[in-house]
């Protein structure tokens, strides 16, 4: 039932306009819709989205949240930093990175975090 069904991602935001700015000036991400001035919804991708929320709940989870899988990782990597995204480095089992990017058979990957403390990835396959 639920395979046929459209998913979208749900963020927390302490400050909804600080993370509508980081969206926009970081990550180049406009909001398709405004939900009472409280929730913002992005459209990615192949019908795919996210919601952002005020909420004070911000920042407290210390996993991945949300990510991209891009065609063309080095580039995106390149232009985020251009833009001030800064990514996060891990030493930990299963999960070393160089200059903020992980290198492994599976592919490479990268996260950083959005102005809420939510912890957001950007990944290519091999």
């Amino acid at each position: 039932m639920l395979n046929n069904a459209p998913v979208m991602a749900v963020l927390p935001a302490k400050d909804i306009n600080r993370a509508k700015a980081f969206y926009s000036d970081k990550l180049g991400l406009e909001p398709a819709q405004t939900m009472e001035d409280e929730a913002l919804i992005y459209q990615c991708a192949n019908g795919t989205g996210f919601m952002i929320y005020q909420t004070d709940n911000a920042g407290t989870a210390k996993n991945t949240q949300m990510g991209w899988d891009t065609d063309d990782f080095d580039r995106e990597v390149e232009e985020l930093r251009g833009r001030g995204v800064v990514f996060e480095d891990y030493d930990q089992p299963g999960l070393k990175t160089e200059n903020g990017i992980a290198d492994s058979e599976w592919g490479k990957a990268a996260w950083f975090l959005d102005t809420e403390g939510n912890i957001l990835n950007i990944t290519q396959r091999k």
